[in-house]
C-alpha cells in the first residue's frame, strides 16, 4: 500500500458497554472489505481484533485493537475499544486520536453504563458520532426503544438514518429514510442484498421519519433551509452534501440498525463512514503546548511540520515493544526517525506498520491522518509527543482515571522478587492505568489498577511473560493515630555502666491539632534547662517514635508537642540520650491524652441503572457509608458518597455482582475521621498479635 492521501483517510473509534458486538461487528467490516474470507467468532477465538491469549480466554476484548481497513478508494483505521469499565484507560487514549466514532448499542439492551462514557468521551472530544443498533435479529431487539433512549439520554438530534425491516426473527434488512431505497439481505452471513422500493407497511414511519430529517439536515446550510421553510422540496441531490455536512458539525448522530453476525446493515454504515465523516484535514486545529506552557493550535496540514501522538504501547512476546502513534501534521519517512520532544531524546525508525489486529504492513512514509505501529521505540511511552528535530510543541497528557481496586502483592519466591521490578516496569509502560507504590507505612506493595479483572489479567500476563508468580491479599488500611485531649509527660533517660553514662531529660505537652495539620514541634524552654544544642534531637525523637506510632504502629498525626521542661547533665547528656527521652516521654503523654485511630474516608461516585438504586444505597448503608447525593443522567443515577476505605477494598467485585456488571464507580482519597471503637479494639488487638509473631 502506498502512501495514503488525506483526504481518503477516515479514523473511527468503536465504543459501547461489553457485549454489544463492537468486535463482531469489526469482523463484519473486514469481510465485507474482502480482508477476510469468512468472520471469526469471539466464542471461536478466530478475531482478528481480539488475538492476546487473555482475550481468547475470557472471550472479551481487553485492549484496543488497530484495524486498517481500505474501502471503496479510502484508508478506514478502526479502532476496536474494550467496552468494560476495567479498560476504559484504553477508550480514552483512542477517542484522543480518532476524528469521529461509532457507538454501538445492543437492540435488546439499550443504552448501558459504558455506552455513556462512550458517548460523554466523545462529546468531549468534539467528534461526530453514529450509533449502530446490534443484535436487531435477538429476541426483544427494540429499535424504536433505543432511538428513544438515545434521543432522551444524549442528544435531540439522534436521528434514524435506515430503519429496520423486520424485528428480531423476521429481521432481514433496512430502508434508507433519505432515499426511500430498501436493502433485502440473504441472512445468510454474506454481504449480498438486493435494492428494492419501500415495504408498504413502512412507508408512513419512512415518510414521518424522513420528515424530522430533513428538518435536521437543512440547519447545516442556510440556503437549504430558507428554501425549506419556504416550502420548498429539497431533492436527495440536495440533501445528500448537506447530511455529510450536518454529521461532521454533530447537527444529526445517524442511527443505523444492524446485526454483525448475519451481516446486516455493515455495508451501510461502512458506506456512511467513508461518505460522511470526516477525513483528517477537516478537522479542527488540535491544541498544544509550547515550551512555556502557552496554549497554541497545530492544523491538521500535510505540508506543515510532523507532529503524532504515542497513544498505545503493547509487549508482544515475539515482535517485542509496539508504539502506536496517530499523526496529526505533516509527513515523515522511516529514514528520518523520530524525535521525542517529552524526552529530548531522538530514535531510529526501522519502518511505520500498517495494523490489522497482529499483523502488520510495513510502509516507510506515513502522513497526516495515519495510526500506524512503530517496532522497538524504546523510549517512547503513552502521551508522547514524537515530531522531527527543532520542533518542541507538545500535546497536552492524557489525563486517566484514579485505579478503585487494589491488591498487596508478595513474590513467591527469591527468583520471582528479583524479577518483579522489570515485569511490573513493563506493565506500567503498557498500560497507564495500573499503579504501583510500596506503602512505607504498611509496608505493602500495591498493585492498583481499574476492577479486579483489570487486576487478575495484569497478574497473569506477568506470570505468562514474565515468569514471576505473584501472590496477593488485601491491602492493609494506612490508619492514623491522633489524640483527643492535652496532656503532659516527661521522658527520662539515664544509664551509667562505668565511664560516660547517658542522660537525657524533657517535658512534653501534647494539643490534638487540626485535621490534616500533621505535627506541630514548639520550644518553649526558658532559662536553657534543656541545652539549644539537644533541642533538635529531641524533636527528632518525637517525630521518629511519631511515625512509628503508638496504639497499632501506624504514624501519629495532628497534634501540637510543646517541649517546656527538662534537665541535662554537664558530662552525660548527649543528643542520643535526648532522642531516647523524647520518644518516651511522647509515649507516655499519648497515651494519656484519649488516643483514637483515625480511618481514610473516600469519595465514592457509583454510576448504575435506575433499578440497582436501591441495592446501592442500601448496601451503602451496610459499609459505613454516607450517601452524599444523587444525580441523573439519562436514564443511568449516580450516587456520590463517602465510605471508609476498609469497606471499600472488594467493592468492585461487589458492585458487578449487584449491578449483573452494569454499574461503575470512580473513588478518591477525601478525609480522615475517628474509627468505631468497635472496629479500632479489632485493628490494635490484630497490630499487637502481628508484634507478638514477629517478635517469636
Amino acid at each position: 500500500m502506498g502512501t495514503r492521501k488525506p483526504e481518503d483517510i477516515r479514523t473511527v473509534a468503536l465504543l459501547s458497554h461489553g457485549g454489544a458486538g463492537k468486535t463482531s461487528l469489526a469482523e463484519a467490516m473486514l469481510f465485507d472489505a474482502g480482508l477476510t474470507t469468512r468472520m471469526g467468532k469471539v466464542e471461536d477465538k478466530n478475531t482478528v481484533s481480539d488475538f492476546d491469549n487473555e482475550e481468547h480466554k475470557r472471550q472479551i476484548s481487553i485492549s484496543t485493537s488497530l484495524l486498517t481497513i481500505p474501502y471503496r478508494g479510502s484508508t478506514v483505521y478502526v479502532l476496536d475499544t474494550p467496552g468494560f469499565s476495567d479498560f476504559q484507560g484504553e477508550q480514552i487514549c483512542a477517542l484522543r486520536v480518532v476524528d469521529s466514532a461509532v457507538i454501538v448499542v445492543s437492540g435488546v439492551h439499550g443504552i448501558e453504563v459504558q455506552t455513556q462514557r462512550g458517548w460523554e468521551g466523545a462529546e468531549e472530544q468534539g467528534i461526530p458520532v453514529a450509533f449502530f443498533v446490534s443484535k436487531m435479529d435477538r429476541e426483544h431487539a427494540d429499535y424504536d426503544k433505543v432511538v428513544g433512549e438515545l434521543k432522551e439520554s444524549f442528544s435531540d438530534r439522534v436521528a434514524p438514518l435506515f430503519v429496520p425491516i423486520g424485528q428480531e426473527a423476521s429481521f432481514k434488512g433496512l430502508v434508507d429514510v433519505l432515499s426511500g431505497k430498501a436493502y433485502t439481505y440473504k441472512g445468510d452471513g454474506s454481504k449480498a442484498f438486493s435494492e428494492g422500493p419501500v415495504p408498504q407497511e413502512l412507508e408512513d414511519v419512512v415518510s414521518s421519519l424522513r420528515d424530522s430529517l430533513v428538518e435536521r439536515i437543512v440547519e447545516a446550510d442556510d440556503e437549504l433551509m430558507m428554501r425549506y421553510l419556504d416550502g420548498e422540496e429539497i431533492k436527495y441531490e440536495e440533501l445528500v452534501p448537506a447530511l455529510r455536512k450536518a454529521i461532521r458539525q454533530r447537527l444529526v448522530f445517524p442511527v443505523i440498525p444492524g446485526s454483525s453476525t448475519l451481516n446486516v446493515g455493515v455495508l451501510q454504515l461502512m458506506d456512511l463512514l467513508v461518505d460522511a465523516m470526516p477525513s483528517p484535514v477537516e478537522m479542527s486545529p488540535r491544541k498544544v503546548l509550547a515550551a512555556d506552557g502557552t496554549e497554541k493550535e497545530l492544523a491538521p496540514d500535510p505540508s506543515g511540520p510532523f507532529y503524532a501522538l504515542c497513544f498505545k504501547v503493547m509487549v508482544d512476546p515475539y515482535v517485542g515493544k509496539l508504539s502506536f502513534i496517530r499523526v496529526f501534521s505533516g509527513r515523515t519517512t522511516a529514514d528520518q526517525g523520530v524525535f521525542n520532544v517529552n524526552r529530548g531524546e531522538e530514535e531510529r525508525v526501522s519502518a511505520f506498520r500498517l495494523m490489522r489486529g497482529k499483523e502488520g504492513e510495513d510502509v516507510k512514509e506515513v502522513v497526516v491522518g495515519d495510526i500506524v505501529a512503530i517496532p522497538k521505540l524504546e523510549k517512547a511511552q503513552v502521551g508522547d509527543t514524537l515530531s522531527s528535530k527543532g520542533q518542541s510543541l507538545k500535546f497536552p497528557p492524557i489525563t486517566f482515571p484514579k485505579p478503585v481496586y487494589s491488591v498487596a502483592v508478595t513474590p513467591k519466591s527469591r527468583a520471582d522478587e528479583d524479577k518483579l521490578g522489570n515485569a511490573i516496569h513493563k506493565m506500567l509502560d503498557e498500560d497507564k492505568t495500573l499503579s504501583f507504590v510500596k506503602n512505607p507505612e504498611t509496608g505493602d506493595s500495591v498493585l492498583s489498577g481499574m476492577g479486579d479483572l483489570h487486576i487478575d489479567i495484569v497478574l497473569s500476563k506477568i506470570k505468562d511473560r514474565y515468569k514471576v508468580d505473584l501472590e496477593t491479599r488485601t491491602p492493609k488500611v494506612p490508619y492514623r493515630e491522633a489524640i483527643k485531649k492535652s496532656a503532659k509527660a516527661q521522658g527520662k533517660y539515664k544509664k551509667q555502666t562505668g565511664g560516660r553514662g547517658q542522660y537525657g531529660d524533657v517535658w512534653f505537652e501534647l494539643t490534638p491539632g487540626e485535621r490534616g495539620s500533621g505535627i506541630v514541634f514548639l520550644d518553649r524552654i526558658v532559662g536553657g534547662v534543656v541545652p539549644k544544642n539537644f533541642i533538635p534531637a529531641a524533636e527528632k525523637g518525637l517525630r521518629e517514635a511519631a511515625a512509628k506510632g503508638v496504639l497499632a504502629g501506624y504514624p501519629a498525626v495532628d497534634f501540637v508537642c510543646a517541649l517546656y521542661d527538662g534537665s541535662y547533665h554537664d558530662v552525660d547528656s548527649s543528643e542520643m540520650a535526648f532522642k531516647i527521652a523524647a520518644s518516651m516521654a511522647f509515649k507516655k503523654a499519648f497515651m494519656d491524652a484519649s488516643p483514637v485511630l483515625l480511618e481514610p474516608i473516600m469519595n465514592v461516585e457509583v454510576t448504575v441503572p435506575e433499578e440497582c438504586l436501591g441495592d446501592v444505597m442500601g448496601d451503602f448503608n451496610g459499609r459505613r457509608g454516607r450517601i452524599m447525593g444523587i444525580d441523573s443522567n439519562g436514564k443511568l443515577q449516580v450516587v456520590k458518597a463517602q465510605c471508609p476505605l476498609a469497606e471499600m477494598f472488594r467493592y468492585a467485585i461487589i458492585l458487578r455482582s449487584m449491578t449483573s456488571g452494569r454499574g461503575s464507580f470512580t473513588m478518591e482519597f477525601s478525609h480522615y475521621e475517628e474509627t468505631p471503637a468497635e472496629i479500632a479494639k479489632k485493628v490494635i488487638a490484630a497490630a499487637a498479635a502481628e508484634r507478638k509473631e514477629e517478635e517469636e
